[in-house]
């Protein structure tokens, strides 16, 4: 692994709370995945002690071998036609108010999981019919069938990734597409009434412009919400880090998003991540 001396900014304090059990147990009695768990986050800490955690729908084996991301990489299984049923069972145990539901990417099905992804908003709005309810989906390989299928079920926050800048792809993301995830945005933002994020890491080697380049594509991409962070090379076997980036330079990014482009909101820093407070930026947004 290439070793860079982590910064200050990086250290996390742990934190311990009754609900941090809670949140865990529930996670197993359900037999739930968590990207947190999965993609290894630097937040699952804080996050389950204050009662939240970001269900990892569709299994926890990716069809993609996206260089940055720790989530397992292979032949994936069938999919659990119980797993919507028991998600939503598990966030109203838990009480979420907001609920924050991404997947591993599954190419072996027709329609990417798209079917999978409705059924689940429809048994949160069943069991929880007050929560707002945010999807972080893969590209459907720009199948726009199964991105009208997840649509059509009105999420409050419809998220998709580009995760870096456009000549990092080949490198990082070789099975994925800049443009297509730009047209997914598009056509969210055309087809639905929900509020369109998207999120990127720095330290992979991009270069200023190439990262005001892409805030650009994103706001002309109609998307209103933008997450920054810091990427941590999950192993020596991933993409290697490149740099540490300051908090200032984050603040930065964050200010030209917000006062130049007009984004509604561009939340930055090194330990930001995709689903990372959710539920306070869409209140943010909805105030």
């Amino acid at each position: 692994m290439n070793i860079i001396r982590k910064p200050a900014w990086l250290k996390q304090d742990m934190y311990v709370t009754k609900a941090l059990g809670n949140v865990r147990r529930i996670l197993k009695n359900y037999s739930l995945h968590t990207v947190c768990e999965e993609a290894h986050c630097p937040n699952r800490n804080r996050c389950y002690a204050s009662g939240q955690a970001t269900f990892l729908i569709m299994g926890d084996v990716c069809t993609r071998n996206c260089r940055f991301c720790a989530i397992s990489t292979g032949k994936p299984l069938p999919l659990d036609p119980d797993e919507p049923e028991r998600l939503s069972d598990a966030a109203r145990k838990l009480n979420l108010r907001y609920v924050v539901i991404t997947s591993v990417t599954r190419d072996d099905i027709s329609d990417g999981g798209a079917s999978h992804f409705a059924k689940t908003i429809r048994q949160i709005r069943k069991k929880l019919p007050d929560a707002g309810i945010e999807v972080l989906t893969p590209d459907f390989l720009g199948d726009k069938d199964a991105l009208d299928i997840v649509l059509f079920e009105k999420p409050d926050v419809f998220n998709h990734n580009v995760e870096t800048v456009l000549r990092l792809y080949p490198s990082v993301r070789p099975q994925a597409n800049y443009q297509r995830s730009l047209m997914v945005l598009r056509y969210a933002k055309d087809n639905s009434s929900s509020i369109i994020k998207s999120g990127f890491m720095l330290g992979l080697g991009e270069t200023e412009d190439e990262v005001f380049s892409l805030l650009r594509d994103l706001k002309s991409a109609g998307v209103d919400v933008v997450t920054i962070g810091q990427y941590l090379q999950p192993s020596e076997r991933h993409f290697p880090l490149k740099s540490y980036v300051s908090p200032k330079k984050f603040e930065q990014y964050s200010k030209y998003g917000e006062e130049e482009l007009g984004f509604k909101r561009v939340f930055a820093g090194p330990m930001v991540r995709s689903s990372f407070i959710a539920e306070d930026i869409w209140k943010q947004i909805n105030a």
